[in-house]
Protein backbone atom coordinates (compact mmCIF):
# COMPACT_ATOMS: atom_id res chain seq x y z
CA UNK A 1 0.00 0.00 0.00
CA UNK A 2 1.34 3.45 -0.94
CA UNK A 3 2.22 5.97 1.70
CA UNK A 4 -0.77 8.16 2.53
CA UNK A 5 -3.32 5.84 0.97
CA UNK A 6 -4.66 4.39 4.22
CA UNK A 7 -8.34 4.72 5.06
CA UNK A 8 -9.42 6.27 8.35
CA UNK A 9 -10.01 2.88 9.96
CA UNK A 10 -6.68 1.50 8.70
CA UNK A 11 -4.66 4.51 9.90
CA UNK A 12 -6.28 4.43 13.34
CA UNK A 13 -5.73 0.67 13.59
CA UNK A 14 -2.03 1.10 12.76
CA UNK A 15 -1.57 3.80 15.41
CA UNK A 16 -3.40 1.71 18.00
CA UNK A 17 -1.32 -1.37 17.24
CA UNK A 18 2.16 0.09 16.74
CA UNK A 19 2.14 3.36 18.66
CA UNK A 20 2.24 4.02 22.39
CA UNK A 21 -1.19 4.94 23.70
CA UNK A 22 -0.18 8.27 25.21
CA UNK A 23 -2.90 10.29 23.46
CA UNK A 24 -6.65 9.91 22.98
CA UNK A 25 -7.36 11.57 19.62
CA UNK A 26 -10.71 12.24 18.03
CA UNK A 27 -11.45 9.55 15.41
CA UNK A 28 -10.34 11.62 12.41
CA UNK A 29 -7.20 11.05 10.30
CA UNK A 30 -5.88 14.28 8.81
CA UNK A 31 -3.95 14.26 5.57
CA UNK A 32 -3.71 17.86 4.34
CA UNK A 33 -4.01 21.41 5.62
CA UNK A 34 -4.24 24.94 4.25
CA UNK A 35 -5.01 28.07 6.21
CA UNK A 36 -7.90 27.40 8.59
CA UNK A 37 -8.83 24.11 6.91
CA UNK A 38 -7.71 20.50 7.17
CA UNK A 39 -8.81 17.51 5.12
CA UNK A 40 -9.02 13.88 6.20
CA UNK A 41 -7.80 10.87 4.21
CA UNK A 42 -11.23 10.53 2.59
CA UNK A 43 -11.15 14.16 1.46
CA UNK A 44 -13.66 15.65 3.93
CA UNK A 45 -12.87 19.27 4.85
CA UNK A 46 -12.93 20.63 8.40
CA UNK A 47 -12.40 23.93 10.16
CA UNK A 48 -9.49 23.50 12.59
CA UNK A 49 -10.38 24.96 15.98
CA UNK A 50 -7.39 23.60 17.87
CA UNK A 51 -4.48 24.86 15.73
CA UNK A 52 -2.20 22.11 17.04
CA UNK A 53 -2.57 23.56 20.54
CA UNK A 54 -1.82 27.05 19.14
CA UNK A 55 1.27 26.02 17.18
CA UNK A 56 -0.45 26.82 13.87
CA UNK A 57 -1.40 30.44 14.59
CA UNK A 58 -0.27 31.44 11.08
CA UNK A 59 -2.51 28.80 9.45
CA UNK A 60 -1.66 25.41 8.05
CA UNK A 61 1.20 25.27 5.55
CA UNK A 62 1.62 29.03 5.28
CA UNK A 63 3.52 29.43 1.98
CA UNK A 64 6.07 31.93 3.32
CA UNK A 65 6.98 29.65 6.21
CA UNK A 66 7.04 26.49 4.10
CA UNK A 67 9.16 28.19 1.44
CA UNK A 68 11.66 29.34 4.06
CA UNK A 69 11.89 25.83 5.45
CA UNK A 70 12.27 24.15 2.04
CA UNK A 71 14.87 26.60 0.76
CA UNK A 72 16.99 26.26 3.89
CA UNK A 73 16.60 22.45 3.86
CA UNK A 74 18.08 22.40 0.36
CA UNK A 75 21.10 24.38 1.55
CA UNK A 76 22.03 23.23 5.08
CA UNK A 77 19.98 21.45 7.74
CA UNK A 78 22.16 20.81 10.78
CA UNK A 79 25.67 21.61 11.97
CA UNK A 80 25.26 21.15 15.73
CA UNK A 81 26.57 23.98 17.88
CA UNK A 82 30.15 22.72 17.51
CA UNK A 83 30.35 25.27 14.68
CA UNK A 84 28.74 28.58 13.81
CA UNK A 85 26.13 28.48 11.07
CA UNK A 86 25.09 31.21 8.67
CA UNK A 87 21.47 31.51 9.91
CA UNK A 88 21.60 31.36 13.69
CA UNK A 89 23.15 34.77 14.38
CA UNK A 90 20.69 36.40 11.99
CA UNK A 91 17.80 34.72 13.80
CA UNK A 92 19.14 35.61 17.24
CA UNK A 93 19.40 39.27 16.27
CA UNK A 94 15.90 39.18 14.75
CA UNK A 95 14.12 37.48 17.64
CA UNK A 96 15.79 39.48 20.42
CA UNK A 97 14.93 42.75 18.69
CA UNK A 98 11.39 41.51 17.96
CA UNK A 99 10.73 40.87 21.66
CA UNK A 100 13.15 43.45 23.10
CA UNK A 101 15.57 41.24 25.04
CA UNK A 102 19.36 41.09 25.00
CA UNK A 103 19.85 37.37 24.50
CA UNK A 104 18.07 34.20 23.35
CA UNK A 105 18.84 30.57 24.11
CA UNK A 106 17.35 28.49 21.27
CA UNK A 107 15.84 25.06 21.88
CA UNK A 108 13.34 22.78 20.11
CA UNK A 109 10.28 21.78 22.14
CA UNK A 110 8.29 23.78 24.65
CA UNK A 111 9.16 21.46 27.51
CA UNK A 112 12.87 21.85 26.69
CA UNK A 113 12.47 25.61 26.88
CA UNK A 114 10.77 25.37 30.28
CA UNK A 115 13.56 23.12 31.55
CA UNK A 116 16.06 25.66 30.20
CA UNK A 117 14.38 28.53 32.03
CA UNK A 118 14.39 26.52 35.26
CA UNK A 119 18.13 25.87 34.95
CA UNK A 120 18.87 29.53 34.18
CA UNK A 121 16.79 30.72 37.14
CA UNK A 122 18.43 28.32 39.56
CA UNK A 123 21.93 29.19 38.39
CA UNK A 124 21.17 32.90 38.58
CA UNK A 125 19.85 32.38 42.10
CA UNK A 126 23.06 30.73 43.23
CA UNK A 127 25.51 33.01 41.47
CA UNK A 128 23.76 36.39 41.64
CA UNK A 129 21.20 36.22 44.46
CA UNK A 130 23.18 34.37 47.12
CA UNK A 131 20.70 31.52 47.40
CA UNK A 132 21.91 28.53 49.44
CA UNK A 133 23.49 25.96 47.07
CA UNK A 134 21.09 23.26 45.89
CA UNK A 135 18.20 24.84 47.81
CA UNK A 136 16.67 27.08 45.13
CA UNK A 137 12.89 27.15 45.14
CA UNK A 138 10.63 28.08 42.21
CA UNK A 139 7.00 29.05 42.84
CA UNK A 140 4.44 27.68 40.37
CA UNK A 141 0.65 27.81 40.08
CA UNK A 142 -1.89 25.07 40.70
CA UNK A 143 -3.38 23.55 37.52
CA UNK A 144 -0.31 24.58 35.55
CA UNK A 145 0.77 22.88 32.35
CA UNK A 146 4.40 23.45 31.36
CA UNK A 147 5.12 20.09 29.71
CA UNK A 148 5.56 16.46 30.66
CA UNK A 149 9.23 15.91 31.47
CA UNK A 150 10.04 14.31 34.81
CA UNK A 151 10.96 17.62 36.42
CA UNK A 152 7.91 19.43 35.05
CA UNK A 153 5.39 16.80 36.18
CA UNK A 154 7.03 17.01 39.59
CA UNK A 155 5.22 20.31 40.12
CA UNK A 156 1.99 19.39 38.33
CA UNK A 157 -1.24 18.53 40.14
CA UNK A 158 -2.62 16.75 37.06
CA UNK A 159 -2.60 13.14 38.20
CA UNK A 160 -2.75 11.79 34.63
CA UNK A 161 0.55 13.52 33.92
CA UNK A 162 2.10 12.83 37.32
CA UNK A 163 0.96 9.48 38.78
CA UNK A 164 3.57 6.69 38.90
CA UNK A 165 6.39 8.80 37.43
CA UNK A 166 8.16 9.50 40.72
CA UNK A 167 10.46 10.05 42.48
CA UNK A 168 9.83 13.69 41.77
CA UNK A 169 12.24 16.59 41.45
CA UNK A 170 12.28 18.84 44.55
CA UNK A 171 12.56 22.60 44.60
CA UNK A 172 9.04 23.72 43.67
CA UNK A 173 6.09 25.11 45.61
CA UNK A 174 2.62 25.35 44.10
CA UNK A 175 0.18 28.09 45.04
CA UNK A 176 -3.30 29.08 43.90
CA UNK A 177 -3.45 30.70 40.45
CA UNK A 178 -4.74 34.27 40.29
CA UNK A 179 -4.07 34.74 44.02
CA UNK A 180 -1.75 37.65 44.75
CA UNK A 181 -1.84 37.11 48.51
CA UNK A 182 -0.62 33.54 48.06
CA UNK A 183 2.18 34.76 45.81
CA UNK A 184 3.15 37.55 48.20
CA UNK A 185 3.52 35.05 51.03
CA UNK A 186 5.36 32.46 48.93
CA UNK A 187 8.05 34.78 47.52
CA UNK A 188 9.04 35.87 51.02
CA UNK A 189 10.15 32.36 51.88
CA UNK A 190 13.83 31.47 52.01
CA UNK A 191 15.74 30.61 48.79
CA UNK A 192 12.94 31.51 46.35
CA UNK A 193 14.47 32.40 42.99
CA UNK A 194 11.52 32.63 40.59
CA UNK A 195 7.80 32.53 39.89
CA UNK A 196 6.95 30.48 36.80
CA UNK A 197 3.47 31.14 35.41
CA UNK A 198 1.27 30.97 32.33
CA UNK A 199 -0.46 34.33 31.70
CA UNK A 200 -3.53 32.27 30.77
CA UNK A 201 -3.70 28.59 31.69
CA UNK A 202 -4.55 26.92 28.39
CA UNK A 203 -4.62 23.23 29.33
CA UNK A 204 -6.54 24.06 32.50
CA UNK A 205 -9.43 25.13 30.27
CA UNK A 206 -8.35 28.64 29.24
CA UNK A 207 -8.29 29.73 32.87
CA UNK A 208 -8.11 33.51 32.48
CA UNK A 209 -6.96 35.53 35.52
CA UNK A 210 -7.98 39.02 36.59
CA UNK A 211 -6.87 41.68 34.12
CA UNK A 212 -4.27 43.06 36.53
CA UNK A 213 -3.01 39.73 37.92
CA UNK A 214 0.07 39.36 35.75
CA UNK A 215 1.08 43.00 36.14
CA UNK A 216 0.73 42.86 39.91
CA UNK A 217 2.42 39.45 40.13
CA UNK A 218 5.47 40.87 38.38
CA UNK A 219 5.49 43.79 40.83
CA UNK A 220 5.39 41.38 43.77
CA UNK A 221 8.33 39.47 42.30
CA UNK A 222 10.33 42.65 41.68
CA UNK A 223 9.75 43.89 45.23
CA UNK A 224 11.10 40.62 46.61
CA UNK A 225 14.05 40.16 44.21
CA UNK A 226 12.44 37.11 42.57
CA UNK A 227 12.59 36.39 38.84
CA UNK A 228 9.30 36.51 36.94
CA UNK A 229 9.16 33.77 34.27
CA UNK A 230 6.34 33.93 31.71
CA UNK A 231 5.53 30.68 29.91
CA UNK A 232 4.04 32.00 26.66
CA UNK A 233 4.44 28.76 24.71
CA UNK A 234 0.71 28.53 24.09
CA UNK A 235 -0.44 32.10 24.74
CA UNK A 236 2.29 33.95 22.85
CA UNK A 237 2.76 34.94 19.21
CA UNK A 238 -0.55 36.84 18.82
CA UNK A 239 -2.90 34.12 20.12
CA UNK A 240 -4.57 36.28 22.78
CA UNK A 241 -4.97 39.39 20.65
CA UNK A 242 -1.57 40.88 21.50
CA UNK A 243 1.90 39.76 20.55
CA UNK A 244 2.25 38.33 24.06
CA UNK A 245 -0.41 37.63 26.66
CA UNK A 246 1.64 39.66 29.15
CA UNK A 247 0.78 42.68 27.01
CA UNK A 248 -2.65 42.53 28.64
CA UNK A 249 -5.67 43.95 26.85
CA UNK A 250 -3.74 46.46 24.78
CA UNK A 251 -5.11 47.67 21.46
CA UNK A 252 -1.92 49.02 19.92
CA UNK A 253 -0.70 48.21 16.45
CA UNK A 254 2.57 46.43 15.84
CA UNK A 255 4.84 45.21 18.60
CA UNK A 256 2.59 45.55 21.58
CA UNK A 257 5.28 45.06 24.21
CA UNK A 258 7.01 48.27 23.16
CA UNK A 259 3.93 50.45 23.41
CA UNK A 260 1.28 49.09 25.74
CA UNK A 261 0.90 50.64 29.17
CA UNK A 262 -0.34 47.23 30.37
CA UNK A 263 2.79 45.39 29.20
CA UNK A 264 4.41 43.31 31.91
CA UNK A 265 8.01 42.59 30.96
CA UNK A 266 9.10 39.16 32.24
CA UNK A 267 12.63 38.50 33.41
CA UNK A 268 12.60 35.32 31.35
CA UNK A 269 10.23 34.76 28.42
CA UNK A 270 9.54 31.21 27.20
CA UNK A 271 8.30 30.74 23.62
CA UNK A 272 7.51 27.73 21.43
CA UNK A 273 4.67 26.36 19.31
CA UNK A 274 3.74 29.26 16.95
CA UNK A 275 7.34 30.48 16.98
CA UNK A 276 7.60 27.99 14.12
CA UNK A 277 4.16 28.40 12.60
CA UNK A 278 3.73 24.68 13.21
CA UNK A 279 6.26 23.82 10.52
CA UNK A 280 9.25 22.70 12.57
CA UNK A 281 10.11 22.35 16.29
CA UNK A 282 11.37 25.73 17.53
CA UNK A 283 11.41 27.08 21.07
CA UNK A 284 13.34 29.75 22.90
CA UNK A 285 14.11 31.40 26.20
CA UNK A 286 14.76 35.14 26.13
CA UNK A 287 16.35 37.24 28.87
CA UNK A 288 18.68 40.18 29.33
CA UNK A 289 22.46 39.86 29.67
CA UNK A 290 22.52 39.98 33.47
CA UNK A 291 20.46 36.80 33.63
CA UNK A 292 21.44 34.92 30.49
CA UNK A 293 25.19 35.38 30.97
CA UNK A 294 25.22 32.94 33.89
CA UNK A 295 25.13 30.16 31.26
CA UNK A 296 28.62 29.25 30.10
CA UNK A 297 29.88 26.81 27.42
CA UNK A 298 29.15 23.19 28.25
CA UNK A 299 26.48 23.98 30.85
CA UNK A 300 23.43 23.64 28.61
CA UNK A 301 22.72 22.81 24.99
CA UNK A 302 20.96 20.81 22.31
CA UNK A 303 22.23 19.17 19.13
CA UNK A 304 19.28 20.54 17.17
CA UNK A 305 18.76 23.78 19.11
CA UNK A 306 19.48 26.77 16.87
CA UNK A 307 19.81 24.72 13.70
CA UNK A 308 19.64 26.55 10.34
CA UNK A 309 16.15 25.31 9.41
CA UNK A 310 14.71 26.35 12.76
CA UNK A 311 16.29 29.79 12.41
CA UNK A 312 14.88 30.34 8.92
CA UNK A 313 11.44 29.06 9.88
CA UNK A 314 11.17 31.18 13.03
CA UNK A 315 12.09 34.39 11.20
CA UNK A 316 9.45 33.71 8.55
CA UNK A 317 6.84 32.78 11.17
CA UNK A 318 7.34 36.00 13.12
CA UNK A 319 7.36 38.11 9.97
CA UNK A 320 3.97 36.65 9.00
CA UNK A 321 2.52 37.57 12.41
CA UNK A 322 3.62 41.17 12.02
CA UNK A 323 2.92 41.64 8.30
CA UNK A 324 -0.54 40.07 8.40
CA UNK A 325 -1.52 41.80 11.68
CA UNK A 326 -2.55 38.52 13.26
CA UNK A 327 -2.67 39.92 16.80
CA UNK A 328 -5.15 42.56 15.72
CA UNK A 329 -7.25 39.98 13.86
CA UNK A 330 -7.25 37.65 16.87
CA UNK A 331 -8.38 40.45 19.16
CA UNK A 332 -11.25 41.51 16.88
CA UNK A 333 -12.50 38.02 16.09
CA UNK A 334 -12.15 36.93 19.70
CA UNK A 335 -14.53 39.64 20.82
CA UNK A 336 -17.05 38.47 18.23
CA UNK A 337 -16.67 34.83 19.23
CA UNK A 338 -17.15 35.44 22.96
CA UNK A 339 -20.13 37.70 22.34
CA UNK A 340 -21.83 35.03 20.23
CA UNK A 341 -21.01 32.24 22.68
CA UNK A 342 -22.29 34.35 25.56
CA UNK A 343 -25.60 34.65 23.72
CA UNK A 344 -25.62 30.86 23.47
CA UNK A 345 -25.00 30.59 27.21
CA UNK A 346 -28.02 32.81 27.81
CA UNK A 347 -30.16 30.61 25.55
CA UNK A 348 -29.01 27.12 26.57
CA UNK A 349 -28.57 25.66 30.03
CA UNK A 350 -25.93 23.23 28.75
CA UNK A 351 -23.48 26.13 28.30
CA UNK A 352 -22.32 27.22 31.73
CA UNK A 353 -19.65 29.81 30.99
CA UNK A 354 -17.56 31.34 28.22
CA UNK A 355 -14.09 32.73 28.84
CA UNK A 356 -10.87 33.61 27.07
CA UNK A 357 -8.94 36.33 25.35
CA UNK A 358 -8.27 36.88 21.66
CA UNK A 359 -8.75 33.59 19.83
CA UNK A 360 -7.95 31.43 22.85
CA UNK A 361 -11.37 30.65 24.28
CA UNK A 362 -13.25 27.98 26.17
CA UNK A 363 -16.87 26.96 26.61
CA UNK A 364 -17.66 25.25 29.90
CA UNK A 365 -20.28 22.56 29.50
CA UNK A 366 -22.82 22.30 32.30
CA UNK A 367 -21.96 18.76 33.33
CA UNK A 368 -19.51 17.00 35.62
CA UNK A 369 -15.83 16.62 34.74
CA UNK A 370 -16.20 12.83 34.54
CA UNK A 371 -19.07 13.00 32.05
CA UNK A 372 -18.66 12.35 28.32
CA UNK A 373 -20.79 15.31 27.23
CA UNK A 374 -17.95 17.58 26.08
CA UNK A 375 -16.30 14.68 24.23
CA UNK A 376 -19.61 13.75 22.59
CA UNK A 377 -20.11 17.36 21.50
CA UNK A 378 -16.64 17.40 19.95
CA UNK A 379 -17.37 14.18 18.07
CA UNK A 380 -20.57 15.73 16.73
CA UNK A 381 -18.71 18.93 15.84
CA UNK A 382 -16.27 16.74 13.89
CA UNK A 383 -19.16 15.15 12.02
CA UNK A 384 -20.41 18.66 11.25
CA UNK A 385 -17.05 19.81 9.87
CA UNK A 386 -15.31 21.49 12.81
CA UNK A 387 -12.49 20.09 14.95
CA UNK A 388 -12.15 20.98 18.62
CA UNK A 389 -11.01 19.03 21.66
CA UNK A 390 -12.22 18.86 25.26
CA UNK A 391 -9.93 19.48 28.21
CA UNK A 392 -10.51 18.73 31.89
CA UNK A 393 -13.60 16.70 31.07
CA UNK A 394 -16.29 19.32 30.65
CA UNK A 395 -14.46 22.18 28.90
CA UNK A 396 -14.14 22.66 25.15
CA UNK A 397 -11.28 24.84 23.93
CA UNK A 398 -11.81 26.82 20.72
CA UNK A 399 -8.58 28.18 19.18
CA UNK A 400 -8.62 28.51 15.38
CA UNK A 401 -5.69 29.74 13.26
CA UNK A 402 -5.36 33.51 13.48
CA UNK A 403 -5.64 33.91 9.70
CA UNK A 404 -9.37 33.19 9.96
CA UNK A 405 -11.73 35.75 8.39
CA UNK A 406 -14.89 37.11 9.98
CA UNK A 407 -16.99 35.32 7.37
CA UNK A 408 -15.32 32.00 8.20
CA UNK A 409 -15.73 32.67 11.93
CA UNK A 410 -19.45 33.29 11.56
CA UNK A 411 -19.81 30.03 9.62
CA UNK A 412 -18.03 28.24 12.44
CA UNK A 413 -20.15 29.93 15.11
CA UNK A 414 -23.25 28.66 13.32
CA UNK A 415 -21.85 25.10 13.38
CA UNK A 416 -20.97 25.35 17.06
CA UNK A 417 -24.35 26.78 18.05
CA UNK A 418 -26.41 24.23 16.15
CA UNK A 419 -24.27 21.34 17.36
CA UNK A 420 -24.36 22.27 21.04
CA UNK A 421 -28.10 22.90 20.80
CA UNK A 422 -28.56 19.24 19.90
CA UNK A 423 -27.36 18.35 23.43
CA UNK A 424 -29.76 20.65 25.27
CA UNK A 425 -32.01 18.56 27.51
Amino acid sequence: MELGQLTTDEAIAFENKYGAHNYHPLPVVLDRGEGVYVWDVEGKKYFDFLSAYSAVNQGHCHPRIVDAMVEQAKRLTLTSRAFFNSRLGEYEKFVTEYFSFDKVLPMNSGAEAVETAIKIARKYGYEKMGVTPDRAKIIVANDNFHGRTTTIVSFSNDQDARKNFGPYTPGFESIAYNDLDALSNAVKEENVVAFLVEPIQGEAGVNTPADDYIQKAKAVCAENNVLFIADEIQTGIARTGALLAVCGNCSCEGHCERQAATYTRPDLLILGKALSGGAYPVSAVLADDEIMNVIKPGEHGSTFGGNPIAAAVAIAALEVVKDEKLAQNARRLGEIFRAEMSKLADELSIVKLVRGRGLLNAVLINDTEDSSTAWDICVKLMENGLLAKPTHGNIIRFAPPLVMTEEQLMECIAIIKSTIAEFEK
